[in-house]
Parts: structure tokens; sequence; C-alpha cells
């Protein structure tokens, strides 16, 4: 009930803002019947379809090809929605100015053409324009007599009535023919708002293209220091590739998965860690795109541990499938590495299968004079980390919030977005990502894979 209920909310959410973006993308902008008018219509009741179809095909099971059909245009107009909803909530705001500048602007010109026409100019009245005789100068060339000033001053005769011509004859000279007026343009109100609408599509657009190109370069690699109280001396300097949130899936395949693995095995770690949502989607239908992972090279391996993700595309046929890809999964385990523990738990996405984070399975009867490093894929069970005494956590899941404003979001939700923050004696380290899940567009949060180098402070 619940979850049809919110459904429902997101489906009128979906149309009201499609409602807006056609109003002023289309409908204010292009006449009714015209061609661009019906293409515009066609599209805002065709593209949040396939958006739709894009969210829903893996979940009922569709034909893995259908998905594909459906991801990108479906994903990508996501996207496109936010952030063109966004330029025009902005244009909303220069929208009022744009007309008032325009309508100062007629009028001062109206007002000026005004005067032009009655062959006056603006400002001038005839009572301050000059008489034409006061302008002829004097046959002496300097102030006029007195002979002259009468002569100026006194009235013109009468002249006597001509006789009227027949009517025959044509007029001596012909009356000036009035100049046409210019074609009306575009209104004002349609002028701005095509200027709006125009700005807007070009900066919502280029915001999505430039994130779309992010995710398909492939993530960058950070690197970070994290000092741990109880390393030892031979553990200094340890480097752990953390990644997380890979996504392989009918938008990120093989290839995004190869170019993971030459940017881990390009940092010549010593341990992988991959820290959950590695895949959305089946082994039978993604296996092939998740193979170039037995490419990955750590002098001491590499470990994976679940995440939500895993939890809707069959986690216990994953768990398998990576295993047989040379992966050590730890399953609420836990292995001893050179100076320190390693240990992982399950996502609690796996509490519905009965398969949820055991921190005392994983981590109860260790010896707390070593080191302990935790991977977790989210950063909320570090409360949990805090109490059974793990010195570092490594998590995921949050993408760093991926599509601005959406880290607002994320940061409601989660202790920490993404770097390094410390909890009591506790630090934990949130990855923004390799990969994108939906939209494979990332905005303010650019995909990365961390190095980890453990330094000891006894060194």
């Amino acid at each position: 009930m619940v979850f049809a209920l919110v459904g429902l909310v997101v489906l009128a959410l979906l149309g009201a803002v499609h409602r807006y973006l056609w109003r002023r993308f289309v409908g204010d902008t292009t006449a009714p019947g015209t061609p661009l008018r019906r293409a515009g219509t066609v599209a805002a009741f065709v593209l949040p379809l396939l958006s739709v179809g894009a969210m829903t095909s893996g979940r009922v099971g569709a034909p893995f090809w259908l998905q594909q059909v459906l991801a990108w245009p479906g994903f990508l107009w996501l996207a496109c929605l936010l952030y063109l909803t966004l330029a025009l909530l902005v244009g909303e705001v220069v929208r009022p100015l744009l007309l008032r500048a325009l309508a100062r602007r007629d009028a001062r010109t109206g007002a000026a053409e005004s005067g032009t026409a009655s062959g006056t100019p603006a400002g001038l009245s005839d009572v301050t324009r000059p008489r034409a005789e006061e302008l002829v100068p004097s046959r002496s060339g300097g102030a006029p007599t007195d002979s002259e000033a009468v002569a100026r001053t006194a009235p013109e005769p009468v002249a006597e009535p001509e006789a009227e011509p027949a009517a025959e004859d044509p007029p001596t000279s012909a009356a000036p023919t009035p100049a046409l007026a210019p074609a009306p343009g575009p209104s004002r109100r349609l002028f701005v708002s095509r200027v709006v609408g125009g700005a807007a599509a070009a900066a919502g657009l280029a915001t999505v293209g430039y994130g779309t190109y992010g995710v398909l370069r492939g993530p960058s690699v950070r690197r970070i220091t994290v000092p741990l109280a109880k390393l030892p001396r031979s553990a200094h300097g340890f480097r752990i590739a953390v990644v997380s949130d890979i996504h392989i899936g009918p938008i990120l395949g093989r290839a995004h998965t190869r170019r993971i693995v030459d940017t881990i095995n390009a940092t010549s770690p010593d341990l992988v860690a991959v820290v959950g949502d590695l895949v959305d989607g089946s082994v039978a239908d993604l296996g092939s795109a998740a193979e170039p992972l037995a490419a990955l090279r750590a002098r001491h391996g590499s470990f994976f541990v679940t995440g939500n993700h895993e939890y809707f595309s069959g986690a216990e046929q994953w768990v398998d499938h990576v295993r047989e890809l040379g992966l050590i999964p730890l399953e609420n385990a836990r292995v001893e590495i050179e100076g320190f523990d390693l240990a992982g738990v399950n996502d609690i996405a796996g509490e519905t299968e009965g398969r949820g984070p055991d921190f005392g399975r994983a981590l109860g009867d260790r010896d707390r004079g070593r080191a302990a490093v935790l991977l977790a894929h989210q950063p909320v069970v570090i409360h949990d980390a805090v109490e059974h005494g793990v010195d570092l956590q490594l998590s995921g899941h949050t993408h760093g919030g991926q599509l601005w404003p959406g880290n607002l979001l994320a940061e409601l939700a989660n202790p920490t977005v993404a770097g390094l923050e410390r909890y009591g004696d506790t630090q934990l380290f949130v990855s923004r990502g390799a990969g994108a899940w939906g939209p494979p567009v990332r905005v303010g949060a650019p995909s990365d894979i961390t190095v980890v180098e453990l330094a000891s402070r006894q060194a």
C-alpha cells in the first residue's frame, strides 16, 4: 500500500514537472498548429514514458535488450528533466526583469519617434522654435537696420486669389507618400519567452552533456593518507585501492569495467576493496560484463562485500560469480592481513533475506590490540563499527550525491556523504563511487577510485 502511494505521488510529480516544461518550452514559444508545437507536445508524452520504462523494466524482468534500449534515452531524460527545470526556475526570476527593461526601452523609442513625426525634436516646443525670418541676416552683414526691422515685422500683403486650374490639369506638386510601417515582429512577451527558454535549454543540456562525459571517461584516482594508532611500523604505507558503486548494468557494461580495472592496476595497490553495488542486473545478463574483474592485480588480493543493489540482482549468485573471478567475498567475515585485520559485513538490505550484517561474527572475537579495517557498503553502520572498536571503515553508497543538489538529500540519510571523517576513535572514509546509478551523469560529484595509504604512528 505504501509503495503504491509513493508511486502515485512520483507519477503525479513527474506529470506536473513535464506540464511546466511543456508550457515554458513549447506553449509559450510556438504558435498553435505549427510543426514545432506538435513535435514538442509529442515529446512531452513520449519522454516520461521512456523514463518510467527505464526505471521499471529491470524490476519487472523485461528482456535485457529491451532494458538497454530504454535505459539510455529514459535515464538521460531524467537528468535533463532535473537541470532544465532548475534552469527554468532561474529564468522565472530573470523573465520579469527582461519584460520591464524592454517596456522602458520601447517607451523611450516611442517618445522619440513621436517627436520626430511631428517635425519637432523631442522636448522642443513651438514657442521656443525661432521664426525663419529671424534667421535671415542683414544685407549689410551686421545688425538689421530700422527699415529692415520694420519690413520684417510688417504684415504681409494679402494676395488676390488666382483662378483655379482646370480639373484636367495635373497638380504642380504631389503630396508626400506616407512611409510604410515596419512589419510587426514577435511580441515582447513571446520574445522574452524564447530568449529565456533558449538560455535554459542551452544551460541544462550543456550540464547534462558534461556530466555524461565525466562518467564515460571513467573515474579519476584520489589518494589519501589515514594514520592508525594501532598499525605496526611494518604495515606503514600499506595501500588499499577502494572502489565502490561500479554499477555494471544496461548502460555501463564491459568497457566500463575494463576502464576501472586498468585504472586500479595502474596504482599498484597492496589490496583492492570493492565495497558494494557492483551490478544492476542478474549474472545471466551481466556476468560477461563483470569478467574484466578477473584481471585485478594486488599483492594481498581483491576483496568484495555486497551492496544494496546486489540484493536487487541476486546477491547469492553474484557472490559465487565474483569468487570465480578471483575476488574474495567477505560475508560477515574477517581475514588477517600484514599488520591489521580486514573485516567485511553484508549490506543492511540483506536483512530482508536473512543475510544482513553480523558485526559480532565479523569482529566479535578478534584481538582488539590489532588495527581493524572494515568494509561496509553503507556509511550508516558507522555506529556499529565504533562499538566494535574498528579503526577505519571503508564505504560507498552515497555517490557523493551524484547529481547536484542530490548531495543535500544524501546528507539527510548518511552521516558522511564523501571523504574522511572521524567518529570517536573510528575513522570513516566514503568513496563517491566509480560509476553511476540511473542517469549515467554526474554533476558536482565526479567519480573516483581512492588509494588509501595507511600510516603507522610508530613510524
